[in-house]
């Protein structure tokens, strides 16, 4: 089937064409739906087309890491389970699962949008641990956008737990006013690359089929906070340039879309 579809989808790509009739920087639509699950911190839900995802926070105390005994602890996991997609099988984390994870986590601990000095109870004893689950519902393609863009608006919304320093307990269902230290929204957006074109949003098909894929993490200043390449293809140092302006233009559009 793949041997089938790549030539017919780098046909369209090299016309400038998508399989559902967008440009090739064109996003799909993007649906953003704040604190679905009342059983967490904050949570989001993120609809990318066809896409979707859940991302849950959980707000623990814990001990910090030893080589960072005055921060917080930010820890991302994703589950992928098979009503999603046919192609995840249930049991142990594979590597696509703790890839998804690992960048989405990388770019926003990159961005140091949290405070995590602000997250300290008792230095070298006692910190706030901020836990993000993201749970694909449906993949059609880019779940590392859609789970980094549900995981920045679950934890902007994300709100502290009662604390009772006298028993060392958390009260997880008394929820406080208090919100996260924020002071960024890292957007990820990710590109890929078949037979010399570019693209961004990759859908499913697009995705199983693609020569290699980049994702760009981007800061309100313009900056980028992570860049993380996949796949066996290259990309030229132009390419690059081309695609870091582009992520930060969606960056700004994204950030738009979360402000509504």
């Amino acid at each position: 089937m793949v041997a089938q579809i790549k030539p017919y989808l780098a046909a369209l790509l090299q016309k400038k064409l998508r399989e559902e009739g967008r440009g090739l920087y064109d996003y799909r639509k993007v649906e953003i739906e704040v604190n679905p699950l009342a059983s967490s911190a904050g949570s989001a839900r993120v609809k990318i087309g066809g896409t979707e995802v859940l991302v849950g926070v959980k707000l623990d105390v814990g001990k910090p890491f030893p080589d960072t005994p005055n921060e917080g602890v930010l820890i991302g996991n994703a589950e992928l389970v098979p009503m999603a997609s046919p192609d995840f099988e249930p049991g142990p984390p594979k590597p696509e699962s703790i890839e998804i994870a690992r960048v989405i986590d990388r770019g926003i601990r990159e961005s140091h949008t949290i405070d995590m000095q602000k997250m300290v109870i008792k230095e070298g004893e006692k910190v706030w641990m901020v836990n993000f689950d993201v749970y694909p519902m449906n993949h059609d393609g880019n779940l590392l956008d859609a789970g980094a863009l549900g995981a920045v608006v679950a934890l902007m919304n994300a709100r502290f737990p009662k604390y009772d320093e006298k028993t060392e307990r958390v009260k997880y269902t008394e929820l406080t006013k208090d919100k996260l230290p924020m002071t960024e929204i890292p957007i990820m957006t990710t590109f890929g690359k078949l037979a010399g074109t570019i693209f961004v949003d990759p859908t499913k098909r697009e995705g199983d089929v693609m020569d290699t894929r980049l994702s760009i993490t981007t800061l309100e200043s313009g900056k980028a906070s992570s860049m993380q390449k996949g796949g066996f293809g290259t990309f030229t140092k132009d390419e690059v340039l081309q695609m870091f302006d582009l992520a930060v233009e969606t960056g700004k559009e994204m950030r738009k879309l979360i402000s509504k």
